[in-house]
This record gives C-alpha cells, sequence and structure tokens, in this order.
C-alpha cells in the first residue's frame, strides 16, 4: 500500500459524522446546509442532450475531448472574462469535474524526486477544499499553509512562509472566489502571487469553481486568466485555471468541467490523463457542450442565490456575523459568544443545533488546519445555502431561535 495513505486525514463530512454520533435529532423536516451540493434543478436542455448522445456509449472516447466542446469552452473563457480567444487545441482540456482534476494536476505537477533538498512543498489556502492536502500527500509534497482571516481581510499571507520554503515549492493552489469564504482575489493580490511564482519557479493552481455563482450581474469575478492578461502575461505561464459545470449549471452528478491556461503545462497534463484513465464519456461532452453554450440558466441561477441570501442574512443577523460573500453560495459565519469568552466552539455549536433543530451546517475548524498559532477555521461555521429559498428561510428560522437558547456549555 502506498504508505502516504496513512496522513491522509478524515474528510471533514466523515468527521461531521463521528460528530453527530449518539445525537437523535427531533422529528423535524431536516435541512442539510453542510455541502456545497447544489439543489437547484439542472436545466431540461442538459439531460435532453444527454440522453440524444446515447449512442456514444459505445465509443470509447479520447482524452482530449472532442474539438468541439474544446472550442466552446475556449468560448467561454472569452465570453466569461473578456481576454483574447484561447486555442482550443493547446489551452484548454476537459476534464471529468475540478473535484478529479485538482486531485490530478497535483500527481502530474509535483516531482517528488526532485534534488532540491527536503520534499517538494506545495501550497494552499487554509481553510481550504481538503482535495488540496490529499492531492499534496499522495503525490509526495509536504503542504504549507497560507492562512486567511478576517485579521487580513481573507488574503492570501505570502508573507507567512518563509524563502527556505518557497524555493521547495513546486505548486500553490488558490480558490477564488473562495470556498468557504466568498473572498474574490484582487488584481494586486494576482500581481504578487505572479511575482512569487516567476522568483522561485512554481506552477499555480486557481480552482475556481464558483466564478458563476456572484451577486451583481455587472460586477463578475476577476479570475486567474482575466489577471493574467491585464498584467500582460499573455502566455498564462505556469497559470492553470480549473472550472466546473457543478455549481453554475446545477449539475454536479454530471462530473464534467476543464481546465485552460499554460499550453506547455497542459500538454504534460493530457500526457498524464491519456495514463490516468479519464477521458469524459461522449454523451456526457455533448451535454456539457449545450451547457457551456448556454447563459440564460445561470442569469436564473444566480437570481436564485441573490434571493436567498437577500433573505436570509438580514435574518441571521442578530444572532450571528454572517455577512454575504463577494461571491459563491456559502455564508462564513462567527459562531455567537458570551461576552468575555474569546473564541466560539464550532464543533459544539454545530451539534448542538443538530441535535435541537435538525438543521445541518459544516464547523470551519474541518475545513482548516493548526498553522502559524492556530486553526483559522475554529470558531467558524460554513453554511451552504443551495436548497431551495423555502427550506434556507425555515433552517434561518429554527437557526435563530436556537442561538436565543444556546450556550458555550451545551454540548447537545
Amino acid at each position: 500500500m502506498n504508505s502516504h495513505l496513512t496522513q491522509l486525514q478524515p474528510y471533514p463530512f466523515e468527521r461531521l459524522r463521528t460528530l453527530f454520533a449518539g445525537v437523535t435529532p427531533p422529528a423535524l423536516p431536516p435541512i442539510r446546509l453542510s455541502i456545497g451540493e447544489p439543489q437547484h434543478a439542472t436545466p431540461p436542455f442538459v439531460g435532453e442532450a444527454l440522453a440524444r448522445h446515447l449512442d456514444g456509449l459505445s465509443v470509447y472516447p479520447t482524452t482530449a475531448g472532442l474539438d468541439r466542446l474544446r472550442e466552446v469552452q475556449a468560448e467561454w473563457f472569452s465570453r466569461r472574462f473578456g481576454i483574447p480567444p484561447l486555442d482550443p487545441a493547446g489551452q484548454v482540456l476537459p476534464v471529468n469535474g475540478t473535484r478529479e482534476a485538482l486531485f490530478s494536476f497535483a500527481q502530474a505537477i509535483v516531482d517528488a524526486g526532485a534534488p532540491a533538498a527536503g520534499a517538494p512543498v506545495v501550497a494552499c489556502p487554509n481553510p481550504f477544499y481538503q482535495i488540496y492536502e490529499g492531492a499534496a500527500v499522495l503525490a509526495g509534497a509536504r503542504t504549507t499553509f497560507l492562512d486567511q482571516t478576517a485579521a487580513n481581510g481573507y488574503a492570501l499571507a505570502l508573507d507567512s512562509l518563509p524563502d527556505a520554503d518557497w524555493r521547495r515549492t513546486q505548486l500553490v493552489y488558490v480558490c477564488s472566489p473562495g470556498n468557504p469564504t466568498g473572498r474574490v482575489l484582487r488584481l494586486a493580490e494576482w500581481e504578487r502571487l505572479f511575482d512569487y511564482a516567476d522568483r522561485f519557479g512554481f506552477v499555480i493552481a486557481s480552482d475556481e469553481c464558483y466564478a458563476d455563482i456572484y451577486p451583481d450581474e455587472a460586477r463578475p469575478p476577476l479570475g486567474g486568466l482575466e489577471a493574467a492578461v491585464r498584467l500582460g502575461r499573455r502566455d498564462f505561464r505556469n497559470l492553470v485555471v480549473f472550472v466546473s459545470l457543478s455549481k453554475r449549471s446545477n449539475a454536479p452528478g454530471l462530473r464534467s468541467g476543464c481546465v485552460a491556461g499554460d499550453a506547455a503545462l497542459l500538454a504534460r497534463f493530457l500526457l498524464y490523463r491519456t495514463y490516468h484513465g479519464c477521458a469524459m464519456s461522449l454523451a456526457v461532452q455533448h451535454a456539457s457542450i449545450a451547457a457551456w453554450q448556454d447563459e440564460t440558466h445561470v442569469v436564473q441561477n444566480r437570481a436564485y442565490y441573490r434571493e436567498k441570501f437577500a433573505t436570509v442574512v438580514p435574518m441571521l443577523a442578530p444572532v450571528l456575523d454572517a455577512p454575504a460573500p463577494e461571491a459563491g453560495f456559502y455564508l462564513w459565519a462567527r459562531v455567537p459568544t458570551p461576552a468575555g469568552v474569546a473564541a466560539g466552539d464550532d464543533t459544539a455549536f454545530a451539534r448542538a443545533l443538530f441535535a435541537a433543530t435538525h438543521v445541518t451546517v459544516l464547523p470551519g475548524q474541518f475545513l482548516g488546519r493548526d498553522a502559524h498559532g492556530g486553526n483559522p477555521g475554529r470558531g467558524y461555521l460554513r453554511i451552504a445555502l443551495v436548497p431551495q429559498l423555502a427550506d434556507c428561510v425555515e433552517a434561518a428560522r429554527r437557526i435563530v431561535d436556537f442561538c436565543h437558547a444556546w450556550h458555550p456549555s451545551d454540548r447537545g
């Protein structure tokens, strides 16, 4: 067995299951706000396109995907981010969702046999999407963390790592819009990150799966490729961006996304993927073509989230510090504490909330790691506003009632 498997930590939802062990919630309809699984309906035309091409199940698909799919994905990047046309043959590659691609990318990029002293380093934000750490561990790298906290405005704390770590860094994961904070990287932050990449020679993997979930139609979040173009880096050197149809089109089961950026990196990634065995089914490719081409359903999807945030945030405001995010569909809420208590106990709160209301939220510390003096997720809750509006409102009502009665000594 791969000895690195012993280094993997339990996934957040396994930790949540353990946290809730022995708890019997009340006989109320369960409302799950813990997992970022979109629950709006998948557009019917996506399923129709899938069904029309079921004959593709009898054909081995190519790893690079259909020319038309790559063309449509390249067109989407140009349309969404206002950048010059990408080369569909070299700068875009279909993948089976961002989860699979973010993991496999580290396996292709990290060189555990590099001659530099010490293990290679992969840096990632903290708190973070746990796939980054797992990918780094199984690639034979050591993970370092860039804390994103309220104190630093949830920016990447690049200065928190010593040059000795940066010199061994081969890959940096970033997430913008951020999971769980909803923070969007600014152009100046991208410029600084690119400067670090040039200085130390690492690759940037930019997870942008929430790029199409934002509140203001006139102000879509800045993306990595857009930042590169604006900063004169039109070759996208050392940058690969990951996007998905899961959130944009409410199609997490389709397992469809794409990566784009540095053509030299993508050529090597494609080589890895031909051996990895991850070609996308032709039926899924045709459904993906339909989804990437249509924007009407995405505009409506944003309107659903906009209504939920506009309704739920004011409801929670008297009891939770849970401001609306810049983008994405999460609330990053500070656990309420009585006077004189430094930080709320997010695990105790989540367990007691579940026990009293049958509402599930995710303790923030499950998304973070102890680094630089503490776990930046501790004392926070990630609340995913993914159910329908009525369920989100009912959950908010239960949370408000619970907060009025809860005390940190409660354990549920």
